[in-house]
């Protein structure tokens, strides 16, 4: 049966997006596919945005909805601060999120999780999923990519991880998720954030770890066309 493509359908970010806390602050992370339909829109869009300094989102669902309450949420964040003369907490970025996503949420079809760092509570995961319940948790994961991750989670996270073994764990997610939800794909950003700023970083697919039957990166399909053909035993 022949499938059609839509190619006027909205973009949505079938995706994976991942907050973990760490002993210092958090790290979050995502994949980077965007998708109209069954059609590929963008293969390397960045999921992760900027809030405040010191607080990000990552973003799910649909595109546009999803670009609307970070910008909306980014605007009121600026007019509290210039309003109490220092930076808002993660707790009140994540509310806004929250408030937002509750007041819209029979229009909105987007999962957001935020992320952030502040001097009186540190590094804070917040998970505001669709309909716009808030909950803080040691670590959040959401869209398409999340149900192929929980038992990951399950086995793989742990209290009191270093900044190192946080990202690591970040990355090896993401990965997965890219390798078993065709919704997933593209590379992985993650954004790093403590008592010292942010960073952000970018991991392409030849940096990715490979999981059970994936093959090895190439540069274009000549190159596998080309490649010897297995041995025999």
């Amino acid at each position: 049966m022949d499938q059609k493509m839509d190619f006027n359908a909205p973009h949505s970010m079938g995706t994976t997006i991942i907050g973990v806390t760490y002993n210092g602050g958090v790290v979050l992370g995502a994949d980077s596919r965007t998708s109209t339909g069954v059609y590929v829109a963008n293969r390397a869009s960045d999921k992760i945005t900027k809030l405040t300094d010191n607080v990000y989102v990552c973003r799910s669902g649909s595109a546009a909805d999803s670009q609307v309450v970070s910008d909306y949420v980014t605007y009121f964040l600026h007019q509290h601060t210039i309003q109490l003369g220092q930076p808002a907490t993660v707790k009140v970025a994540a509310n806004l999120v929250r408030l937002l996503s509750y007041n819209n949420k029979n229009f909105l079809e987007t999962g957001l999780i935020v992320g952030g760092w502040d001097k009186y509570e540190g590094g804070q995961i917040y998970g505001v999923p669709l309909g716009g319940t808030i909950v803080q948790q040691p670590f959040a994961i959401g869209g398409s990519g999340s149900s192929y991750l929980y038992g990951f989670f399950d086995q793989a996270w742990k209290e009191g991880m270093t900044k190192e073994e946080a990202e690591d764990l970040v990355k090896k997610a993401v990965s997965l998720a890219i390798a078993r939800d065709g919704a997933s794909g593209g590379v992985v950003r993650t954004v790093i954030i403590n008592s010292e700023g942010v960073t952000r970083n970018f991991y392409p697919g030849d940096q990715l770890p490979l999981w059970h039957e994936e093959l090895e990166p190439h540069n274009s399909l000549l190159d596998i066309l080309g490649a010897p053909e297995p041995m025999n035993i």
